[in-house]
Order: C-alpha cells, then structure tokens, then sequence
C-alpha cells in the first residue's frame, strides 16, 4: 500500500505487534497465546495482523462466523469464535473446523446433529459474572456432563469472562477461585485433554496466577493497556494519520464549524483536515481540547469535529501547507497523543477508540 495520496491512513508497525507478542509470552510462560483479532484486529486490520503474529500464536479468536472465515484464508491456526454462532451458521462452523463456543446444551445438541463424520471441537463457556454467554456457574456440572457425552462434540476448552477485572481486584480473585473449582469438577467428571482459558488483557497484568492453559490476549498485542500503571511495557502499534487539505488566515470573530461552538477570538491560521468522524474520529472530541500533532507540535481542534473534516489551529506553526501530514493518534518526536487520551477526551474507552476507525481508512503495515 503507498500512503502518498491517501487522505487518511493508519500505519501499522510490525514489530510493535510481535515485540508486544513477546511481552506476553514472558508473562505467561508455557501456556498457549490466543491472540484475539476480531473486529478487524482491534480496528488495525485483522488478516494484517494475524499474519504479524502467526509465529507467536498457538490460535486465533474471532467475534463471528464471518470473521472466522476470512482469517482462515490467511492462516491454518485453530480459530475459536468467541461470540455465539446463529443456528443458521452451525454447519458451516461444524464443516470447516472452526471452534464455536457454547453456552446451552440445545446449541451443543444442534452441532453434534450437524456433525459430517468428525467430532466438533468446542468451546464451553461458563457464566461466573459477565452475563453475556455461557452456562450458569450453578448449572455448568450438570449441562458439562451432557455436553461431553455427546458423541459428534469434543470439548476442546472450557472458559469464563472478567468482567471487572481492571477495577474490583476482590470480585475478579473470587471469581477466579470459583472458575478453577469448576474446571476441577468438569476434569474429575469428564476425564479429557481439554484446556481451560479465562485470563484476558487485563487478567494477565494483574492476576496472572493461576494462568491455566491459553491466555487470551487482545488489546495488549496492539500496544494498549487496560491497566495505564503497565503501558510502558508495550509499543502502540498504530500510528493513524490524515493530511491538511485546505490553510486559511481568518479574522477575528470568525466562526468555526456546527453550532458557532468556537469563534476565533483574534486572527488565527485555521487548517482543514481530511478526516472526521466518518473516518472514526470521534465527535466526542469537539470542544474537549482535543490536539493533534504537527510537525511534532499540538495543535488544538477548534470547534465540532464535522463528517468529513476537521478544523485545526496551526497559527504557531511556520509554513503549514495544504498536503502536510497530521497524527491524530500517535508519536511524532517527543510528544504523542495516545489512544488512552483520545479515549479519556471523548469520555469513552480505548477498545471502542479503535474499533471505530472506518473502512475508508487505510491500514499501511510497515
């Protein structure tokens, strides 16, 4: 990919990505990385990613279906599709290998009717707090034991979800207690090679004992972390640039943007953007001293960032002309602005920071 015309891009780094593999290798040891690339690799490009990563990952997860059946054109890891599959979807996941996770005995039913000769590798999920998937923690021995019996499925890993384990350290130990006398009981009642897994990003910084078999790592490989006390372990992998596309001297009292939000209170040189919200850029960010980054100088957005365009003040800058690049997140010299920053601005989170980077923009892998 050439970056040289595009109005907005984001630079994916490599090395940023395996040197972050890495980390987490240290971290935990002999167990296996499930490194998870969905939703379009965390916004940095899912296939790009995987690629990056092949050597470093025994697996791959994925949200859906879909997600599943274009990564596997890029690579022959086992691929566990993390969310719950449609029931329309069940034969294909059965017939091309994938591992679906299942929270009831119906779905696992239904996967062991549309077996085609080979058992289904599964992933049984148990409910211990997120309440999104899986079967009850006061109901998984008994649904485990029906599972198990069936004879097209095979259990190929147990797991749970934290769901607060960047901020109630009490709930996510007890929690974490509780899941490992599960899987006790699963092994004791269905002797098997099956593995367990339930450390995610955050686990593995703060609770990495005990590890148990895989860990699933997702916003950490991209160089993010969910606990800000551990970032200066990783490398962002994503620089995510756009291009000045227009520069104008306004007059004092000019307005800027929707809703006359900013009004320049002296002559000021305003630089137009080639990105907005269309591109992922949050709207969120209007108003909010938001900056980006200039010749390695912050420059603040002025008024409501629009669908298209944003407008920036580049007065204390010498010579900005149309065509220069701008980071909107990311390092230029000694400053940056990171995805954390962005995400505290906007009042939301970094995961959804991004996810949210639109199509229209391009991943350059360097």
């Amino acid at each position: 990919m050439n970056a040289s015309a595009d109005r907005c891009w984001a630079e994916i780094d490599r090395s940023a990505l395996r040197y972050n593999a890495r980390v987490v290798r240290d971290r935990i040891g002999s167990a296996e990385l499930l490194a998870v690339v969905k939703a379009n690799g965390y916004g940095h490009g899912m296939v790009g990613v995987a690629q990056a990563l092949a050597e470093d990952a025994q697996l791959f997860g994925v949200a859906n279906l879909e997600e599943a059946t274009d990564l596997r054109t890029a690579l022959l890891h086992p691929i566990i599709i993390l969310g719950p599959a449609l029931p329309e979807e069940r034969t294909t996941i059965a017939e091309r290998g994938f591992i679906p996770s299942i929270s009831t005995f119906e779905e696992a039913q239904d996967f062991d009717r549309v077996a085609s000769g080979a058992q289904v590798p599964i992933n049984f999920k148990v409910d211990t707090g997120m309440g999104r998937m899986g079967v009850p923690e006061s109901e998984a021995l008994e649904v485990f034991k029906k599972v198990s019996g069936l004879p097209h499925i095979k259990i190929h890993s147990v797991s749970t979800h934290l769901p607060v384990s960047n901020e109630d350290a009490e709930y996510t130990r007890d929690e974490l207690l509780r899941f490992g006398n599960i899987v006790k009981q699963f092994r004791a009642a269905a002797p098997g090679n099956f593995k367990a897994h339930v450390l995610q990003s955050a686990g593995l910084l703060a609770f990495a004992d005990p590890l148990f078999d895989i860990v699933r790592a997702g916003i950490v490989l991209y160089g993010i972390s969910p606990l800000p006390e551990f970032q200066k372990l990783f490398k962002p992998a994503m620089t995510w640039k756009t291009r000045i596309a227009l520069v104008r001297d306004m007059p004092k009292g000019s307005s800027i943007s929707y809703g006359r939000t900013f009004v320049t209170p002296g002559k000021m040189r305003i630089a137009t953007l080639s990105a907005g919200y269309a591109d992922g850029y949050p709207r969120h960010l209007s108003n909010r001293d938001a900056t980006v980054l200039v010749r390695g100088q912050r420059c603040p957005v002025l008024g409501r960032v629009t669908m298209d365009l944003i407008m920036i003040d580049v007065s204390k800058i010498e010579g900005v002309q149309a065509g220069n690049e701008v980071i909107l997140m990311g390092r230029d010299g000694n400053e940056e602005v990171a995805c954390a920053e962005l995400a505290e601005r906007a009042r939301t989170i970094t995961w959804e920071i991004t996810t949210r980077i639109g199509s229209r923009v391009r991943r350059v892998y360097v």
